[in-house]
This record gives structure tokens, sequence and C-alpha cells, in this order.
């Protein structure tokens, strides 16, 4: 990265609106912070990366993005440390798992270095916005958009790279219901399901909807050839903890690479678990729950932390899990101490902010 990349300009609201929000008791998305990033594209090269107050965005009507879905984005939070100190979660995988889905979406990639310095020092600014509350978060929405303005199916040459902040209180205070959804699919091999493109989630809105108004909290997507197999969730990927062993389906293709569920996998050996990367059956997990050898199961996210199901269901199935999650929630746990340094990171997975 040039020398130039390496300086993002600031301008700072006069004041801030950080009172007229009550961070203990606030739902992500609703609320956002006072500033927001952002680095234009263009000639072939990403330049003017700067912090500037938040503010709407003139938009052409012929936005590429608007007409031809050339829009990813990642997810992250930021938390405070014993001292007071902003801390990501590593920004690292996020901004390589931004450039896996910008290549798979015909877009420029981002720098690396600057992904994490921008929010390093956005973060900084934003730290009044951090909420304390346990189980809280400053959530961080990175992004990149075509703004190119022109009608014709091709790559754009004009993006947009941003990143604003929305404060969040715990996703999910209870155990949750999956859908195994059995008529619409996420996605297939081939396609941009393992990529975190705007469109994906577009396509899973109303089978969502369908899910909710059934009961149920999410949709279990299972394969689009056979509805078989188990891929995610809606928004995380999933583990099952069958007769002493974890099992979380491998990444093939259609599945997104969850920074969360690398990092409980490598907790969980590091507990001494076996954990197993493999295709899984939905009937697998039927057969389990016949033969009382399916003992855990939770989601992992980046917005959900670690959410643990209580049921899996259909028009024609009903998989209930034990009552007692002694596993998952030593995981969540652990994971959200490390978060806010009441542990030591062993990983190195925190990145001060400053």
């Amino acid at each position: 990265m040039n020398e130039i990349m390496t300086e993002i300009k600031i301008t700072k609201v006069k004041e801030s609106r950080v009172n007229q929000v009550d961070l203990e008791n606030v739902t992500m998305g609703f609320n956002f912070t006072d500033h927001m990033f952002i680095c234009n594209y263009n000639n072939g090269e990403w330049h003017n990366p700067r912090i500037e107050p938040l503010a709407l965005i003139p938009t052409h009507p012929a936005a590429m993005a608007l007409h031809y879905g050339q829009a990813i984005f990642e997810g992250m939070k930021a938390t405070l440390g014993k001292d007071g100190t902003p801390l990501l979660f590593r920004p690292l995988e996020n901004a390589k798992r931004m450039n896996f889905s910008a290549d798979r979406m015909g877009m420029p990639l981002f720098p690396e270095d600057l992904f994490v310095e921008a929010l390093k020092q956005f973060t900084a600014i934003e730290k009044n916005w951090i909420p304390t509350k346990k189980g809280s978060a400053l959530y961080l929405r990175p992004f990149i958009y075509a703004d190119e303005p022109f009608i014709g199916m091709r790559a754009a040459t004009s993006f947009k790279f941003m990143i604003i902040a929305s404060p969040a209180g715990p996703f999910f205070s209870r155990k949750i219901k999956l859908y195994a959804e059995k008529k619409y699919v996420r996605a297939v091999n081939g396609g941009t399901g393992e990529a975190k493109a705007a469109g994906n989630y577009a396509a899973a809105i109303r089978p969502t909807e369908y899910a909710k108004a059934k009961g149920y909290d999410q949709v279990l997507w299972l394969d689009a050839h056979d509805f078989e197999y188990i891929q995610e969730v809606g928004t995380m990927n999933i583990f099952f903890k069958i007769d002493g062993k974890f099992i979380t389906p491998s990444l093939t293709g259609s599945i997104l690479s969850g920074i969360t569920r690398m990092s409980v996998i490598d907790l969980l050996r590091s507990k001494g678990f076996e954990v197993i990367e493999r295709t899984i059956k939905i009937s697998e997990i039927i057969e389990a729950s016949q033969n009382r050898t399916l003992e855990e199961a939770f989601g992992t996210g980046t917005a959900v932390g670690i959410a643990m199901i209580e049921e899996i269901g259909n028009n024609d199935l009903s998989i209930k899990f034990p009552e007692e999650n002694p596993v998952s929630v030593m995981v969540n746990d652990t994971l959200n101490a490390i978060k806010v340094q009441d542990i030591k990171d062993e990983f190195g997975w925190i990145v001060e902010a400053k």
C-alpha cells in the first residue's frame, strides 16, 4: 500500500449524538454512530480514504449496484477492554473474507492493511458508542458497492468502500427454533453462497418470513438437490454435538466461512474436543435424536454470537434438543470473556483500536 493510502483524513462532528441513545437498551441496526469511513475506487485504484460525519450519500439512479447487485459486506463487533481500550476481534480475517467475496463478485480487492487501519481509527473515534452491558457491542459494517452510473451487463469500474456502525445488544436472549426449508434454497456449489454478497440475503428474506410465520426464528438451509444435506442457518453456521464429538458442515463451496465458526473450532479443539468438518444429512440428526446421542446444537455468527438451538422442525419432522447445553455455554462465555479481556487471549485474536 502506498504512503498516501495510509493517511486517513478525519473530519469529526461538532457534537456527538451518543447521549440521545440508551446504550443499555439498544437493538442492532436502528441507531448509527456519528461517523462513517469512505474510500473511492476509480481508474483502477483506491484513493481518498476518509472518516467524516455520517450523512446521506448522493447516488445516481443508474448506480450499477442497484441494477446488477455488485455489493458485498462484512460484519464485526467492537468491545471495550479492561482499561477502556476499544477492541476488535480478528479483523484481518474479515479483510481476507471481504476480498474473497470481492473476487467472486468481479469487484476490486481492498488493501487488507488499510481495511484494518480504517477499522482501528474509526472504532477509536466511535469509542463512546460501544455498549458496556454484558453481551452488547458496537456492530461494525464494512461494505463495498458499485456506484458507477451505467446500464449494461459488465463489471463496474467505480466503487465505494465504507464502514458504518450500530450499537447492539444481545441478539438472542433465549434458545432458538429452526425451520428446515425444503422448497427454497440459499445456494448451490458454483454459485455465490460462499461469498458474503448482498443478494444472498435478499433471496433468503421471503423464506425466512414464512418460517417466522410458522413460529420459527430462522431457516435451516439444506442442499439444493436433495434437501438432505445441512448447509447453514439464516445468519449462522451450525454445530452439532453427537456422542461427544462436534460436527459442523464442511465448506463445500456453498457455505459461508464464518469468522466465529473458525474461532469456535479452534476453541473447542484447545479444550480437548474432537471437531469434525464434513457433510451432514438431516436424517443423521434425526437418528441421533432418536437414539439419544444428540447432545447439543448451536449456531455461530458475528451478530448472534453463540445461539443455542432448541428445536429443528418442518411440517413432517421435529427434532428436540436436550435442555442442558454445558459446552455451548462454555464456548459462549469464553468467547465473550476474551472479547472484553476478562480472560487471557491465548489465540492472538484481539486487536486494540487506538
